[in-house]
């Protein structure tokens, strides 16, 4: 039997695998196989699914731009430059983008008008930073969006909000570093009852503050509060508000701050963790 070649495969067969690649080989490896391969790589379908290394401008790194630049033989390209490069390669049609650090609101802007279809968008602190009125004004042009990471928890009550005006198919949220006080719990519950996944692993949360989305967002499936200060894991009443979350973790979370003092407003502002 003759042997099949891969360049032979069927195109939309082609790029369904490409597809999975990620975009490390479809950059700097799959166009330089043959023609077919490059022309299948420039489908957008390909690009659905966009996840960039956290740090593409790097001095001690050789980072995935300075490959690019290499391969490619161009002397100049920015993160943003990059990410735009990247991102308008989908044509409309990502579904799947975690942003790298390094983005300006340019690149905001430009994924708020270029992927209209996004269902899940990562936001690295680092990144557009969440304090900016920009986060919360781009919401509305994200219908479809069902999954959110943020970077921070700045402006986190604006955006959520949004998002209650905006993304009724809204079930996940991510925070990184998060500050849940009084008022950004309220939202939380406020704006996002039907919630199914709320990920705040380090957080620093109040007992009462925990209470309030335990007793508000009753369709939680999945909550993550590890490694948190502001309650006790082993605390009899939160496990108990807990039990009929199906994956409900709390491993690690303490009362007592590093220095095994109680936490409270003063060691927040002095850490820097809200600002006057």
């Amino acid at each position: 039997m003759e042997e099949r070649k891969w360049e032979d495969l069927e195109f939309y067969c082609l790029v369904n695998v490409l597809g999975r690649v990620g975009m490390k080989s479809l950059l700097l490896d799959v166009p330089f196989v043959c023609k077919s391969w490059y022309k299948a790589s420039l489908d957008p379908s390909c690009w659905k699914y966009l996840v960039f290394p956290k740090d593409l401008d790097s001095e001690l790194d050789f980072t995935l731009i300075d490959r690019f630049k290499e391969k490619y033989k161009i002397e100049n390209c920015s993160v943003d430059a990059f990410t735009k490069f990247a991102v308008g390669r989908s044509h409309g049609n990502c579904t799947g983008l975690y942003l790298p650090n390094g983005c300006t609101e340019e690149v905001a802007k430009y994924v708020a008008d270029e992927c209209p279809a996004l269902i899940t968008l990562s936001l690295p602190y680092d990144s557009i930073r969440c304090e900016s009125s920009i986060v919360p004004s781009l919401i509305g042009k994200w219908e479809h969006l069902e999954n959110l990471w943020l970077g921070s928890s700045e402006n986190l009550v604006n955006i959520i909000t949004q998002i209650s005006l905006a993304c009724n198919k809204f079930s996940g949220l991510r925070i990184s570093s998060a500050i849940i006080q009084e008022e950004e719990a309220s939202a939380i519950v406020t704006n996002l009852p039907n919630i199914k996944f709320l990920l705040l692993r380090g957080a620093r949360i109040y007992f009462e503050n925990l209470v309030i989305i335990l007793q508000g967002c009753k369709n939680l499936v999945h909550l993550d509060v590890r490694d948190c200060l502001g309650f006790d894991s082993d605390d009899e009443a939160v496990l108990e508000l807990a039990s009929n979350i199906k994956t409900f973790n709390c491993e690690g979370s303490t009362l007592h701050d590093y220095d095994d003092g109680v936490i409270d407003h003063d060691d927040l502002v002095y850490d820097g963790y809200i600002s006057n």
